[in-house]
């Protein structure tokens, strides 16, 4: 009997909520995407309604964590898996340290990482719980709250993050980052979908498969995509696309040597634009104005940081409701499939037009390690990308000009 009476008070403790959440199962979870004016960085409420920073590149969950916290243990599987990616600089000094309450006790530590800041700190792996809402990729359905592995970090850590932000949820190749995490816990497909907002307003993360249909455009669009090889590079858990050539309305761009072979193209949320290794930066540069002084009486004026290239807005042809028709950029990728930037997602657009690329700035190695090109945020914005994980592929789809990833309904359905 009093075995009874405890399942009968814990099934009264949970909320209708985690009920429906447990005995459906397999939803796929649903996320706001905001994109912060200050440091152009994307964030999702993930913890209790705090926003974590989203980066592509990140392995892990970090957090600020309160004093008194679980511990992960150092024989623990996931402190193994939170060891598999360094960041940076960072050397291998063990799974973690001695308990300072029972010294016979390992408790594991992290090597949390704020890709903003360049900089990594030590602590704790720990439990959290995290939330979200489950999705039919039309509206919300209910809340979701789920256990995951997360690292505690300093607050120190959160230097030059968003304000309010409270860490950093990594969406990388890793058993211990946010996707591999919920479709293990939800019993959901090993794959994400990111629709990156311009501007303000939201845009809309999709975790564990699922259609993505915005309000205005029925289709799904996770039905529309193109797909390429996802690549990995050994040592990091980035994503990499393999790119064979990189165009401007048609035409090649000559670069010297392999550039994209050696270096590679990887995707970053956390670069504000996409930056062009030197060696790939001139000749495209180059290619760009040459190509729009061909097709426009295009003036150019002095340049606003970042950018070189920049023009006086009544030289450039349009604006129309498919942005400026300035030349395309074009990624010829492996498969014999191009990802097109058309003015939309190359023109920054101020008191003049400027040509969204950038040069990379290298670290003391130079070439060494650097890719040859990062897409960055700006240029993925208003993009349907789909990480499948289980294939690493990534399918992509510009979203159709006359709506926006601000346009997901995250009013709950009922």
């Amino acid at each position: 009997m009093l075995l009874l009476a405890i399942s009968l008070c814990l099934a009264a403790c949970l909320s209708p909520c985690t009920l429906a959440a447990t005995a459906n199962g397999g939803k796929p979870l649903v996320t706001a995407i905001t994109k912060d004016p200050a440091t152009s960085l994307y964030t999702s409420p993930l913890k209790d309604s705090r926003p974590l920073v989203i980066d592509l590149s990140g392995p892990l969950i970090w957090s600020t964590c309160d004093r008194s916290h679980p511990t992960l243990q150092c024989h623990h599987h996931d402190c193994a898996h939170a060891h598999s990616y360094h960041p940076p600089g960072c050397p291998h000094t063990g799974y973690g340290k001695a308990d300072e309450e029972d010294r016979f006790r390992c408790k594991c530590t992290a090597r949390p990482y704020n890709p903003v800041a360049g900089r990594s700190a030590t602590g704790d792996l720990t439990r959290t719980k995290l939330s979200a809402n489950a999705t039919d990729g039309t509206n919300p359905l209910y809340s979701v709250s789920f256990p995951a592995v997360a690292s505690c970090a300093p607050a120190s850590l959160l230097d030059r993050l968003p304000a309010g932000a409270v860490g950093v949820a990594g969406l990388a190749s890793s058993r211990v980052a946010l996707p591999a995490q919920v479709a293990r816990t939800q019993n959901v497909a090993d794959k994400f979908t990111l629709c990156l907002p311009r501007g303000g307003g939201d845009g809309v993360a999709v975790f564990g498969g699922g259609p993505l249909v915005l309000t205005g455009h029925p289709i799904d669009l996770t039905s529309t995509l193109t797909y390429t090889p996802l690549l990995r590079k050994r040592g990091s858990p980035a994503y990499y696309l393999s790119v064979k050539a990189i165009a401007v309305d048609e035409a090649q761009v000559q670069l010297p040597g392999d550039p994209l072979a050696t270096g590679g193209v990887v995707l970053s949320t956390t670069a504000p634009y996409t930056a062009l290794r030197p060696d790939v930066y001139r000749p495209v540069v180059d290619a760009f104005d040459k190509a729009l002084k061909l097709q426009s009486n295009s003036k150019r004026v002095p340049a606003v940081a970042p950018f070189e290239l920049c023009y006086d807005l009544r030289t450039l042809p349009g604006p129309t409701r498919i942005g400026w028709l300035v030349p395309d950029i074009i990624l010829m990728l492996e498969n014999g499939k191009n990802w097109t930037f058309t003015g939309l997602s190359s023109m920054v657009i101020s008191q003049v037009g400027c040509f969204g690329f950038v040069e990379m700035k290298l670290e003391k190695g130079g070439y060494a390690g650097a890719p040859a090109v990062e897409i960055g945020g700006f240029q993925m914005e208003d993009h349907a990308l789909q990480f499948d994980l289980e294939k690493q592929l990534l399918g992509f789809a510009m979203v159709p000009f006359f709506i926006s990833c601000h346009n997901f309904n995250f009013t709950q359905s009922h």
